[in-house]
């Protein structure tokens, strides 16, 4: 994990392997951005010449390196692009701002140390910026010649070790506070994404319980792990349906993290599909490669929940993670079968490869059992959701319009996408049975949005839910931008999270 600090010193004066200014994308050329001007200075203030006669235009992650100017101690400037000058004022995004982090802190692999002389007006700036950093730098080589060296077998580079913010106050409460904010949830998304990215042959669900009941003894989560045995004698006919063709049995783990002054109860449930063949209903070739992305809910979940404690936030937060590996055997359920979930209710189970809204509607009910104030579900559940809304945009679902608008307005607060869908109750008829009280599937069309009305039905009555659908923005396959790397990206972490705040001081209903 890249480690961060903060310093008030002279850009000129610190060892470092590089310093990090920001350029952006002016009307007439680039523009050195707010927290450069000493650097700027010691060009003679020509700094943006010489970068736009390099090719740099200040576009968004675009990234320039030069020689640094005589008489500092780094030998390297890098400047990252941050976009296009703001309208308004000199004050840039948050977004833009973790963006042009991460993309110089993936630029500098290799390094041991960056000073980033990038805009910092407050200590929110330096909050994202730190964020934007260590998300940035983030690796995943376990599985590489090297990887026990923390080097990527392929390049022989390390993630930057260190980044040191300039302009920020090492002695300020606020600062401190937001560098410390932004170690806790990073290093526990990063985790996520660790999670993520692991081979299913590595992860399945005893083992993905196990790093579970590590985090709580460290953090001080209570645990709770239901094995095979266990739901079987509750009655979990979801989660045992979907893991019946796998030698790797299933599990549900619950996570509860309490303050002792908390007055409102969250509940974050996960779809932790450690690995999705499809089952009976095998997915098509060229569909299984990635299918180690499918418990991303399960491990959002858990890094939320992990945060919550590491920060310490007045708001009691429970996780479930529904987790299981969905094989074709001739143990495993088929198309027809009916199961008897938790709740009571029966389902007849046309397609074996729609079992994320299995698990969940089984960890759905027993999370309302508990009577929490909302309960919140995030799962890779529907192609039909990437095909509406594309990579990088998770859709949002409630039985609460004003839950619905507060989960996206936290979503885009912390620089997540997200966009408001409905649920449409006209497409509720198409999930009738005539042997069971349910399908799980319904009409083609809308396919997301059916996934999202199955999963009402089990919820609780009175309970405020919603129902993220991360199957876009979960698992990156193309390159990385930004602070996003190429593969697990822990989207929908940073959301939870700051839900959880949100509800900790009373801002959230």
């Amino acid at each position: 994990m890249t480690a961060l600090t903060l310093s008030t010193a002279a850009a000129s004066g610190l060892r470092a392997d590089a310093i990090v200014v920001g350029v952006a994308k002016g009307a007439k050329g680039p523009v050195v951005a707010p927290g450069a001007e000493a650097v700027d200075k010691a060009y003679d203030g020509a700094l943006a010449g010489i970068l736009e006669t390099l090719g740099a235009s200040g576009g968004e992650g675009e990234v320039t390196k030069l020689p640094a100017p005589t008489g500092f101690k780094a030998p390297v400037v890098v400047a990252v692009g941050l976009g296009a000058v703001p309208e308004n004022d000199d004050t840039f995004s948050a977004e833009a701002l973790r963006r042009a982090a991460g993309a110089a802190a993936r630029a500098l692999a290799g390094a041991k140390k960056a000073v980033f002389a990038l805009p910092i007006t407050d200590a929110a700036d330096a909050g994202v910026l730190a964020e934007g950093a260590a998300l940035g730098a983030y690796a995943f080589d376990a599985y590489k010649e090297n990887g026990k060296n923390g080097k990527d077998a392929k390049n022989g580079k390390a993630p930057l070790a260190e980044v040191t913010l300039l302009g920020g106050k090492p002695r300020d409460a606020a600062y401190k506070a937001a560098l410390a904010r932004a170690t806790a949830v990073t290093e526990e998304l990063n985790r996520a994404r660790d999670l993520i990215n692991t081979p299913p042959n590595d992860l399945y669900p005893e083992a993905f319980a196990a790093v579970a009941t590590a985090a709580g003894k460290e953090h001080g989560i209570k645990v709770q792990v239901l094995d095979e045995k266990a739901l079987q004698k509750g009655g979990y006919g979801g989660i045992l349906g979907v893991g019946a063709g796998s030698a790797a049995a299933p599990r549900l783990v619950k996570l509860s993290y309490t303050s002792p002054k908390a007055t409102k109860h969250l509940a974050f449930v996960g779809k932790g599909i450690t690995y999705d063949s499809g089952g009976i209903s095998l997915k098509p070739a060229g569909h299984n490669e990635t299918m180690k992305c499918d418990m991303s809910g399960a491990a959002a979940v858990f890094a939320a929940v992990v945060s919550a404690a590491r920060l310490g936030l007045e708001v009691n937060v429970t996780g479930w993670l529904a987790l299981a590996e969905n094989m074709p055997s001739g143990s495993a359920t088929r198309p027809g079968d009916v199961l008897r979930m938790y709740s009571g209710k029966t389902v007849e189970v046309l397609n074996t490869d729609a079992e994320g809204r299995l698990v969940l509607a089984d960890a759905l009910w027993k999370a309302s059992e508990e009577k929490p104030d909302a309960i919140i579900d995030v799962a890779t559940l529907t192609g039909a959701m990437v095909l509406a809304l594309g990579n990088r945009t998770f859709g949002v679902m409630a039985n609460d319009d004003a839950f619905r608008t507060a989960i996206v307005e936290a979503a885009e607060e912390v620089g997540e996408e997200s966009w408001p869908m409905p649920l449409p109750e006209h497409l509720r008829k198409g999930m009738d049975s005539p042997t069971a009280d349910i399908a799980n599937m319904g009409e083609r069309m809308g396919g997301g949005l059916v996934a999202g009305l199955f999963l009402k039905e089990f919820v609780g009555e009175g309970i405020t839910w919603a129902h993220l659908d991360i199957a876009g923005p979960a698992f990156n396959e193309s390159g990385p931008f930004g602070y996003t790397p190429k593969g697990g990206t822990g989207s929908a972490v940073r959301t939870l999270v700051r839900l959880a705040e949100l509800t900790a001081s009373g801002d959230l209903g």
